[in-house]
Formats: structure tokens, C-alpha cells, sequence
């Protein structure tokens, strides 16, 4: 097929450079520990873009600080928020791109992508001029314009036609940026893919071909993220969406201050209270807990002016610069390598345990169960006793029960464990899968790796089932929890114990 998107223009002028050329720029290496945010820079108040909704109400769920000029059209706006984003210890953005090759032309629904691009770069530039420096941009490629755009097109990443969509919207961002202010590690400059599921079908030939045009016009590979949805492919890391509701910890880390969409018309209720600040600061300490030498060395903070869905660190009505002063606090601690020791109750402990009465009894072991994920349970009972029960769930043909194991008794740490389960014994098997420490173990970097498949005999009794883990990492990453039990059926628990073992 011939060429159809590429035959576009590109929207700026700063392409077609040399290797040399793009070494002689400042870069981050891998292996440093960094932090970005996402920037989103639709706004206008004096328009009303994404200040007022289509029947008039607010738009937003909380509001900035300041609203004089907040314009993505004004350069002075974007050069106040590179100043706040500085003062927050935040090393790079990604401003939140909506370009695409069906919005190119002034007067059409996402042209302000490309406008507010060009005045961000203007404020930097400025920034530079006067010897300022200004936090590095990459790009956040949101796809969600592979489905949603002025032409109505419903781009398929299989065809060399909607690779070539895919990779031109790429392009035109990094045409419009000058190298010098471009986010790059190891003179890659830095690409984050928002979710798979807009794409009306993806392959690796999809991502191999960003690679190959990019270097053939900008004289460099990209440095590709991938949201998590996009499985079956390959690229440079993988993190993933939805820290604002709860620390996602792959190999980029995702947290964020809290989440309320209560403003977003036609959304159900979803709130993840942001404590006073107080989850802002343990999403914050369970990254720094984490070992420096396996942690990850990208953090995302989710966001940094989401206004409509309440995820915002930059400076509000509502909390003032508390989050701009904590940021900057923890993302200093970071970036020096600091681990934070857990404390708690059980620093001290050689097991911990839940039992699963009506009402659990946590002495270290907490159930997590979460309404709106995989890991739905319920009290029951069997053989005259209290337990819990799993349940279907909407998200999986599995069903699921999570633990976690209080950070204060073991978190990223090396000793062998002991992990005792009491099941009714009834018909069919169930796994266990656990948080561990090898990056090769599941999908998710060993977050979900498979420690042992148990059948179950149909004594229609309770039974005791052991098994030792030498590699547990428990930081959390199995949905938030440590460790999870899977079976395609009904499975009823009453008890769960950890030990640590003795070293061999």
C-alpha cells in the first residue's frame, strides 16, 4: 500500500537530525532514579475549555490555585507551571498529547494540541534563555485519538496504514520539540503509550515500525513505555496506569495524591480518599522501602493538573502547595537513593496470621478485597466454622483471594517464607501466585509469579497446605497486595500464616 499519512508534512521543524547531533544533548541515564508527571494542558478560562461542562456546571472536581490566564494558549501560564513543577522536585513532564493526523488544521476539535504544544516550548525556551532550567519534556501519547478524532477513524495498528497514523501523530510531537528540551534516556528520547484498547488491533510490527521511522528521521530510537494493556509486545519498559487509586510498581512506579471523578458527567461514584495527604505520603514510603538497586528508577506522579478527576499535585484551592511541598520532599530522598526502614508492630515478629472469622482477625495478614477488581470475597461458612468465600468477578474467569503481609514484618527483603493456608477440602485445585524477585517470573516483572498448584481431594474437610517461597519480594505489587490465591471455583480459606524461615 502506498504511503498515506506519511506523505504529511511534519507539524515543526525539528527533524532530520544527526546521531552526533542528539549525543551532544543532556540525558538521563537508565539506571537513574528520576520522577515526571503527567501535564495536561487543555485548558482555557477564558473559553471555558474544560472549565465549564457542555450544560454549564463546573467542569472540575478540584480547581487550581490560580486561574488568571490559565490558558493553554499563554505562554506565561505554561512557564508559571514549569516554575511550580520545578519547586516540586519533578524532573520531567509529559504533557498529555491529543494530536493526531485528523486534527492538523486550526478549527478542528484537537487542534489545541498542537497550539498549547507550541507555547509550552515557547515558555521553556524562554526559561532557557534567561539560564532557568526547565523540566525535560516527553511525550504521552494518548490513544485514546486511535478511536476518537475529527475523521472518525478507527485506527488498526496491523495495517501499514494505521501504522502509519500511529507513528505520524508520534512524529509530529517530537518535530515540535527542540532536542534540547526533549526527555531522553541514553539520548533516547522518552515515549509513553497510553492503553491498548483503543487500538482496533496491534502487533509488534506495529511498535518495530515507530522504531525504525523514528531513526530514520530523527537520527535516534525512542525510548518506549507501554501501558500494561499492551501485552504480546515488546519495548524499553512497561508501567501502569491508575497510581491515583492505588501505587502500581512495575517497572516504572505509577502513584498519585488520590482520585474523585465526581464532576465528570455520567461516571458511577469512584473515590480514593487522599487521607489529608496521607496517601500521597505511604504510596511515597512504599517506593522509598523498596531496595535502591531494584526499585524502579522512573516514577510517575498521576498527575500533575488532572483537574476533572481529582489527581492533581499542582497548587489548589482545595490543599494549597501541600502536594508541590511533599513531592518535593520525597522525590529529594529518591533521587539520593534513601531507603526507608518499615516500622511497625511486627518488625519483630518470626509469623504473622489472619484467621477469617465473620469479622477477620488481622494480627499482620490484612484480606484486601477490592469492590471494583478481581479480588471479590464474602463471609461463609463450612464444617460448622467461619470462613470467607471467593466470588465471580467481572474481570477474570478466575476467582480471587488477596493478601497482604504488613510492610513492617517483611517488605523487598531476602529470607525464605513459609506460607500455610487452611482450605475446605473440596472438589478441583487452586494456586498460589506471589510478589517475588524474579523479573522473569509472570508478565508483571514477578508480581504474579506461580508458586505451586494444590489439588484438593474432596474430604469435605478442613486441610492445612504448605509451601516455601525463596524469592518472595512482597512490595505489594500483586494488585496491592502480596500474594493471591486463584481457583476456577468456589474456594472457602479459614486461615493463613507466614513464617519466616531459617536461612540454609
Amino acid at each position: 500500500m502506498p504511503a498515506r499519512f506519511l506523505q504529511l508534512p511534519p507539524m515543526g521543524t525539528h527533524i532530520g537530525h544527526q546521531p552526533a547531533a542528539i549525543r551532544a544533548q543532556a540525558t538521563f541515564r537508565r539506571e537513574q532514579p528520576i520522577v515526571g508527571t503527567y501535564y495536561f494542558y487543555w485548558y482555557d478560562v477564558n473559553t471555558g475549555e474544560h472549565f465549564v461542562d457542555p450544560d454549564g456546571t463546573d467542569a472540575m472536581t478540584t480547581h487550581p490555585a490560580n486561574t488568571k490566564g490559565y490558558s493553554y494558549r499563554s505562554v506565561k501560564w505554561h512557564r508559571r507551571e514549569m516554575e511550580d513543577i520545578l519547586r516540586a522536585g519533578i524532573d520531567f513532564i509529559l504533557p498529555v498529547y491529543w494530536g493526531n493526523p485528523a486534527d492538523r488544521q486550526p478549527g478542528k476539535g484537537l487542534y489545541w494540541s498542537f497550539e498549547g504544544l507550541k507555547a509550552l516550548v515557547k515558555a521553556q525556551e524562554q526559561m532557557l534563555t534567561v539560564r532557568r532550567r526547565a523540566p525535560k519534556i516527553g511525550m504521552f501519547y494518548d490513544t485514546s485519538t486511535l478511536q476518537w478524532n475529527s475523521d472518525s477513524y478507527h485506527a488498526d495498528l496491523t495495517t501499514r496504514e494505521g501504522q502509519e497514523w500511529f507513528y505520524v501523530s508520534i512524529r509530529d510531537f517530537f518535530s515540535m520539540v527542540p532536542p534540547r528540551l526533549w526527555a531522553m534516556i541514553d539520548h533516547r528520547p522518552l515515549l509513553f503509550l497510553y492503553a491498548a484498547v483503543f487500538a482496533k488491533g496491534y502487533n509488534q510490527q506495529a511498535i518495530d515500525f515507530v522504531y525504525e521511522q523514528f531513526q530514520r528521521d530523527f537520527g535516534c530510537r525512542p525510548y518506549i513505555v507501554r501501558e500494561a494493556s499492551w501485552q504480546q509486545v515488546r519495548t524499553d519498559s512497561v508501567y501502569a496506569w491508575g497510581g491515583a487509586l492505588a501505587p502500581r510498581l512495575l517497572e516504572v512506579a505509577a502513584i498519585g495524591p488520590g482520585y474523585d471523578h465526581s464532576a465528570v458527567p455520567g461516571r458511577a461514584p469512584l473515590v480514593r480518599d487522599r487521607e489529608g495527604g496521607r496517601f500521597f505520603r505511604r504510596s511515597w514510603e512504599q517506593i522509598l522501602r523498596m531496595n535502591p538497586k531494584r526499585r524502579p528508577a522512573i516514577v510517575m506522579i498521576e498527575t500533575w493538573n488532572e483537574w476533572h478527576e481529582g489527581t492533581d499535585i499542582a497548587p489548589s484551592r482545595e490543599y494549597g502547595d501541600q502536594y508541590v511541598r511533599l513531592n518535593a520532599r520525597y522525590a529529594h530522598l529518591f533521587r539520593r537513593g534513601v531507603q526507608l526502614r518499615p516500622a511497625g508492630a511486627y518488625s519483630r515478629a518470626s509469623e504473622v496470621s489472619l484467621l477469617l472469622e465473620r469479622q477477620p482477625v488481622e494480627r499482620g495478614i490484612r484480606l484486601h478485597v477490592d469492590p471494583n477488581g478481581d479480588g471479590l470475597m464474602e463471609p461463609a461458612a463450612a464444617g460448622g466454622v467461619s470462613a470467607w468465600r471467593t466470588l465471580p468477578n467481572r474481570h477474570h474467569n478466575m476467582r480471587f483471594a488477596y493478601f497482604d503481609v504488613d510492610d513492617s514484618f517483611y517488605f523487598d527483603g531476602d529470607a525464605p517464607l513459609q506460607i500455610e493456608l487452611e482450605v475446605w477440602d473440596g472438589a478441583g485445585e487452586f494456586t498460589l501466585e506471589y510478589d517475588s524477585a524474579d523479573p522473569a517470573g509472570s508478565v508483571h516483572e514477578g508480581a504474579f509469579k506461580l508458586a505451586q498448584h494444590f489439588t484438593l481431594n474432596g474430604s469435605e474437610a478442613w486441610r492445612v497446605f504448605r509451601t516455601t517461597l525463596r524469592d518472595a519480594r512482597f512490595v505489594n505489587r500483586a494488585n496491592g497486595a502480596d500474594f493471591r490465591l486463584g481457583s476456577a471455583s468456589e474456594i472457602l480459606i479459614r486461615k493463613v500464616v507466614v513464617r519466616k524461615e531459617t536461612k540454609r
